[in-house]
């Protein structure tokens, strides 16, 4: 618990910034609200808070990690069961669910792992790249990317 003189005005914690110079008291005089290079602990990220209340039985208050793990898990028993194209849609499409999740929930429990942006775009971004390979997948693709042939003969080809 922060001294009360390392307060700021609306009451958020704050650090005094070790990099500053001293003032007469040998204190840093520069106050951060950054965490220290010796943290202690990480601050949780937004919306990592429970997604149901405490008195909720666990997998009650994880609800949306377990929803994507699960179609995650079914996608990849799918591709080990020799549905490639479907499994692999599966997964990609479990992704885009759980930045829709993390988009739309206020808590997301275990799904939240950095803060909202970063979350949703790493999942969004990797969900996208797997479904768009999923529908390129030979034989007979989905979609045909047309330069696609173009970039790998360039890239592999001296």
């Amino acid at each position: 618990m922060p001294a009360e003189d390392d307060r700021t005005v609306t009451g958020q914690p704050t650090v005094r910034d070790a990099i500053s110079a001293p003032d007469a008291q040998g204190r840093p005089r520069r106050v951060t609200r950054r965490f220290p290079l010796f943290t202690r602990d990480t601050a949780r990220p937004e919306g990592g808070g429970r997604a149901a209340p405490g008195d909720a039985p666990a997998p009650a208050r994880q609800w949306p990690v377990l929803v994507v793990l699960s179609a995650v898990a079914l996608g990849l028993l799918l591709t080990a069961l020799d549905v490639f194209r479907y499994g692999t849609l599966l997964i990609g499409l479990a992704l885009l669910g759980g930045a829709a999740l993390r988009w739309v929930l206020p808590g997301v429990g275990m799904l939240a792992v950095r803060s909202r942006f970063t979350d949703i775009v790493t999942y969004g971004v990797l969900g996208l790249a797997i479904v768009l390979l999923a529908m390129t997948v030979q034989p007979n693709p989905w979609l045909s990317i047309p330069f696609l042939k173009d970039v790998l003969h360039f890239t592999l080809t001296k």
